[in-house]
C-alpha cells in the first residue's frame, strides 16, 4: 500500500463512495432484502458484499439469471432504487470518518473524484446527506461508463475529468471488485479496510 502521507507521486485522488466514504451499505442491503424477497429470491448479506461496487441493474440481470427467473431488469432495478431513496429518508447514513478525514484533509490542495457504481442521483444525495458532496471536482456513476468494476473504466473516467495520468491517481475502496478496477487503472490503490 502507498504510504498515505507521501504525494510525491499523487497529483489527484479518487475514491468509491458507498462502503468507502459513505456507511451506506446496510441501507442498500436493506434495499436489496426488501425488494427480491417480493420477487422470490434470496439475497444473502456476503454475497452483497462480494458484489459490492456492481451496478443495481447488472446484480439484478445476475440473480435473475441464476435463478432462472425472468425478471423485469429495469423495473426490479428501479424498485430497488425507490427503496434505497425510502430507506436513505427514514434511516439515513453516516461518514466513514477515517476516510472523509482524509478527504478533507485533500481539500483544496489536490483535484478529488468520485468513482461509483451508483447512479449519480444516488450517489450525490449520499454525499450530500454527509456534507461533502461540493469537495469533488467530479463524480463519474454506474451511467457515465459502459464497463463496470472490476473493469477499471469508472476510475479511468475518473482522471480523465481529473485532467490527471491514472498513475499520478490514488483510489480508495473498500470491496475486492473495487481493488481489482484500481489496479487495472494503473493508480495507487488504497484498501480503505486496512486503515
Amino acid at each position: 500500500m502507498l504510504n498515505e502521507n507521501s504525494n510525491d507521486e499523487v497529483r489527484g485522488l479518487i475514491f468509491d463512495c458507498d462502503g468507502t466514504l459513505v456507511d451506506s451499505m446496510p441501507v442498500h442491503f436493506a434495499a436489496w432484502v426488501e425488494t427480491l424477497q417480493r420477487h422470490g429470491i434470496e439475497f444473502s448479506e456476503q454475497r452483497f458484499y462480494e458484489l459490492g461496487g456492481v451496478p443495481t441493474d447488472k446484480i439484478v440481470d445476475l440473480l435473475a439469471t441464476e435463478a432462472g427467473s425472468s425478471l423485469d431488469v429495469d423495473a426490479v432495478s428501479l424498485e430497488k432504487e425507490v427503496a434505497y431513496e425510502r430507506h436513505l429518508s427514514t434511516v439515513g447514513v453516516l461518514p466513514i470518518e477515517a476516510v472523509v478525514t482524509i478527504a478533507r484533509e485533500h481539500r483544496g490542495r489536490l483535484p478529488m473524484a468520485i468513482a461509483t457504481g451508483s447512479l449519480l442521483h444516488i450517489a450525490e444525495r449520499s454525499l450530500r446527506q454527509i456534507g461533502v458532496l461540493d469537495w469533488f471536482d467530479t463524480v463519474v456513476a454506474a451511467e457515465h461508463v459502459e464497463a463496470h468494476k472490476p473493469a477499471p473504466d469508472v476510475f479511468l473516467e475518473a482522471a480523465r475529468r481529473l485532467d490527471i495520468p491514472a498513475e499520478r491517481c490514488r483510489a480508495y475502496e473498500d470491496t475486492d471488485l473495487g481493488m481489482q478496477a484500481i489496479h487495472a487503472a494503473g493508480m495507487h490503490a488504497v484498501d480503505i479496510r486496512l486503515l
